[in-house]
Parts: structure tokens; sequence; C-alpha cells
């Protein structure tokens, strides 16, 4: 039984049901006095509440897929395969003489998608396609399930050889892909902009920043642990390029997430700003910190505190030159607790990083406010990116030539305010 399957709860939920009954009908026989009967009521209630708080988890987790199995939810994390290499064109590599075998993206089991509500069905080069994916990091060793929207676009005849823009978007923790898909509804409200002309066809991949659950990394390389910056910086561009038809210009990539992947989201982009340009975060932190779910982020040593700075937004813009890189911030004024902070975000951005914002009035950290956030991000970072000019190398096939692929479509000028608050643009101003 997998850990989210249905069957598993069923059972956890009869185990419970039993445990109580047990309890109920022997309850008698322990009401006696005597040390052995008071010792059988201590087990009998604490068995019984242990066995109703597993099922309730079980129950949880089958419906937010906190943990995807067994093996995750004790700490056992897939590793990369690793042996002979394919062809260069089959888009693997190597490094430091650790040769992966097999291309660095692979199908994987639809079991969590085949439960994602308003996916697009039907012919592909009609209303695209979601692919369940995990990704191989060759650096890492890093094996992470995701899911890939590709726009109708993609499998149409005339954008054959065209390369498209990529948005990653970014679960919290311990959220899930399911959690993207299913709750915020990531490839449902981008495929619907895109239909209507408000987005430009956008490979929209999602995946999730915990990989070595169930521990929270926070986006860091932790020394001697889970190098998760190196993972979404390197390894996934490279594994999506060598499978997927996208831009290789940092122009034609953002990264989007919410509460710790939107924190993630801005640390990637100020970061590592020449893979990703454009970052939107829905109820971010901005300075990440040791807890007892992320254990010892930074080490120790003379280095400790460099780290911590590093990772600390508000002491980058006062320390280090700005990135020239677009962000988005999103918070609730009332209803959140990271108002104050992001402001003081907004405020100590300067030139050439540039901020834009979405400030509710309202709303809590949860998925209804990221969902209605979500319609005026996307559209935003869809301003924000380039559609790539590079394209895929022309195929000779008998004495033809393939055509060069058209221009993209430009993307409507509906009202930002129609799906969601409007986002407020500032250009960053040195001080």
């Amino acid at each position: 039984m997998g850990l989210t399957s249905e069957t598993t709860v069923y059972v956890m939920a009869g185990l419970a049901a039993v445990c109580v009954a047990l309890l109920v009908w022997w309850w008698p026989r322990f009401a006696r006095q005597g040390v052995l009967q008071v010792l059988g009521r201590l087990v009998a209630l604490g068995t019984t509440q242990v066995v109703i708080i597993a099922a309730f988890a079980c129950w949880l987790n089958s419906s937010y897929q906190f943990f995807g199995s067994w093996g995750e939810l004790f700490g056992r994390v897939e590793t990369a395969p690793v042996g002979v290499t394919q062809a260069a064109d089959g888009g693997t590599g190597t490094v430091s003489g650790v040769a992966v075998k097999g291309t660095l993206v692979q199908p994987a089991s639809d079991e969590q998608l085949s439960r994602v509500s308003g996916l697009p069905t039907g012919p592909a080069a009609v209303n695209g396609r979601v692919e369940s994916v995990k990704v191989i990091g060759r650096r890492t060793g890093v094996v992470d399930p995701a899911f890939v929207y590709l726009p109708p676009q993609y499998f149409q005849k005339a954008y054959q050889r065209q390369r498209f823009p990529v948005i990653v978007a970014l679960s919290g923790y311990p959220g899930s892909i399911f959690n993207l898909a299913q709750y915020l509804r990531v490839s449902q409200t981008a495929g619907e902009l895109q239909k209507s002309g408000q987005m430009q066809p956008t490979i929209m991949v999602m995946i999730r920043p915990t990989i070595a659950p169930p521990r929270d990394t926070e986006c860091v390389d932790v020394p001697g642990g889970p190098q998760t910056e190196t993972f979404l910086a390197k390894d996934l561009p490279d594994a999506l390029k060598s499978a997927y038809r996208v831009g290789h210009d940092a122009s034609a990539w953002g990264v989007m997430g919410y509460s710790s992947g939107g924190s993630c989201a801005l640390q990637l982009t100020m970061r590592d700003p020449r893979v990703y340009t454009t970052a939107a975060a829905l109820s971010p932190d901005y300075r990440v910190k040791d807890d007892p779910t992320t254990g010892n982020l930074f080490g120790h040593g003379p280095d400790r505190a460099d780290r911590i700075n590093g990772h600390d937004l508000m002491w980058r813009l006062k320390h280090l030159p700005a990135p020239q890189v677009s962000v988005l911030v999103a918070e609730s004024k009332h209803g959140e607790r990271g108002y104050p902070q992001t402001q003081a975000f907004i405020r100590a951005v300067k030139a050439p990083m540039r901020v834009a914002s979405i400030l509710p009035e309202h709303g809590s950290h949860n998925f209804p406010t990221w969902v209605q956030e979500m319609p005026p991000a996307l559209k935003w970072m869809n301003q924000q990116l380039t559609f790539p000019q590079d394209v895929v190398p022309r195929h000779h096939k008998k004495g033809t030539v393939v055509a060069d692929p058209p221009k993209p479509p430009k993307p409507g000028k509906a009202p930002l305010e129609a799906d969601g608050p409007e986002p407020t643009a500032t250009a960053g101003v040195r001080r």
C-alpha cells in the first residue's frame, strides 16, 4: 500500500475504529484497582490516540501529498542512477568523472497527476499537455518529481523549431507538486491566460524545493548536506534544456512560489541572476534562518556568518550591488504577518533591480489568497520574460529545409485587476 493511496487511508481509519471499539469493550476490565489495571488503561488510551492521530495524518497527507512515499516519510531519498552515458544529444553529461545514465528528465508515475482536476485533455496541439516526470541532477545526484505543462503551440507544426520561455513554480514546505497543480492551479491558470491571449505561450514547471524530505533546506547549499541551490540553479535548468525546447538565455527564465517557495524564488533570482531574471514571491520571507525543520543550514566555522548574510536579502540589498532582475512580492495588509517586512523590502530595492507588488487589503497565508494572486502575478511575469529568439537547429530532409517558426503571438492587454489585485511596479532608485 502506498503512503498516499486511498487504501492506506481506509485501513488506518478501520484500525482506529477497531481500537476505539476494543477500548470501550475492555474498559470495565481496566476499571479495577491495581498497578496492572492502571498500566492497562494507560496503554489502551495511548494506543488508541496514536492510531487515531496516525489515521488523521494519513488522510491529511493523502489530500495534500506532503510526502509521496514511505521512503520520503522516513528520510530515504531516491538518488540518481550512475553508469554509462548516452550520446551527447541524449541530454546527459558527466561531472567530476561521474556519468549519469539515461536522460536527465525521465517519465514518472501518473498517480498524483491523475488526482488533479482541470488538467488539459484532448489533442495536445489544441489544449496543451501536463507531463509527470522526475528530474535528475547531474551535480547533486538528486531525483525530484515534477509536473511540466507544455502549451498547445509546443506541439504545433508551425512552432516545431521554436523555443519557449519557462516559469519554474516552487511549492512551500512541506508541500508537493500536487499542491501546485491541484490547489494553486498553476497549469490551469497559465493555460487559461495563454488561451485568452493574456500570456505568451510559456512552459510551466512545477517542482518542490524539498529535495531531502522531511528536512526543509530553504534552497540553501548546506555544507556537507543537501545542495538545494545547486540543484535548482544548475541541475534543473540543464535538465530542462536537455529535454525540452526552452530558451537558453536567462531572460526567458522566471521562478515563482508561495510561502517558503516564494522565499526560494527571491533567493534564486537575487543570488543567481544569470539563471533567473524574474521572480514572483507570494507571502515570502526575506531571510533564511535555522529552525527545527531545517537543522543547521550554514555549518560552522568562520564562514558561517558570511553564509547567513548571503541568504539575508535585506543584508544583500544594503551591502551588495543590486542585480539586474525584476521581482514581484505579494502580501496581504491584514491577515498576514509579513506585511511590514514586505514594505521594508520594497523600499530597500535599488536600481538596476526592479520591484512590483500585490498588496490586497485582506488575505491569509493560504491557498485561497495565493490563487487570487496567481493571475496578476503570471501576467506580470509574462511582461518581464523575453520570448526566446534562439531556435533549434534546422533539419534538412530530402532536399528541403524546415521553415523558420512564426513569431510568437502577442499577449493581450486585458486589465490586470480582472483576475485579482493589480501589481504595482516600482523602479529601484539608488539611495
